[in-house]
């Protein structure tokens, strides 16, 4: 019998997203959409190059997700992201009817200061005000593997 994957599993691919991003010349960020422990969808952030602002690596997979199933509706489903997701990301992941977001580095106040976020906004405290929730899980086993690809990402930007 084939083992279940687990959150660290589809966590790890969400950072080989973010590494195959950075690779491509995109931002150091990637995700997993998965349903019924099956990964429906990876996603890249690569806005920059399509000139697409909206190009973040949640919502390429959650696009790619709905377009595979013939859906706008992934209730059930989970979102692996290397990086906590942005305030955009979180809000097309509620639209999306995402039940879970599982994420392995926490928006920090220098990312925001880089710009690499909008602002301080909290989508935990934005979780609490909607009227669906979302589940929101943070795991920190992973914070220094997805930060590791910010650092190489910016040092290939020097």
């Amino acid at each position: 019998m084939k083992p279940t994957k687990t959150d660290s599993d589809f966590i790890k691919l969400a950072i080989k997203q973010a590494q195959e991003s950075v690779d491509r010349g995109g931002f150091p960020a990637g995700a997993v959409v998965v349903k019924d422990g099956k990964v429906i969808a990876k996603g890249l952030s690569l806005g920059f190059q399509l000139n697409d602002p909206t190009g973040h690596a949640e919502t390429d997979a959650i696009r790619k997700s709905c377009k595979r199933l013939k859906t706008n509706n992934l209730s059930g489903a989970v979102i692996y992201a290397s990086l906590q997701p942005c305030l955009m990301c979180f809000s097309v992941t509620n639209w999306a009817g995402i039940s879970k977001i599982v994420y392995g580095c926490k928006k920090i106040k220098e990312m925001v200061t880089k710009h690499y976020y909008e602002g301080a906004t909290d989508i935990i405290k934005v979780n609490q005000n909607n009227t669906r929730k979302i589940e929101l899980n943070y795991v920190p086993d992973f914070e220094k593997e997805s930060l590791e690809v910010v650092r190489m990402w910016e040092d290939q930007r020097k």
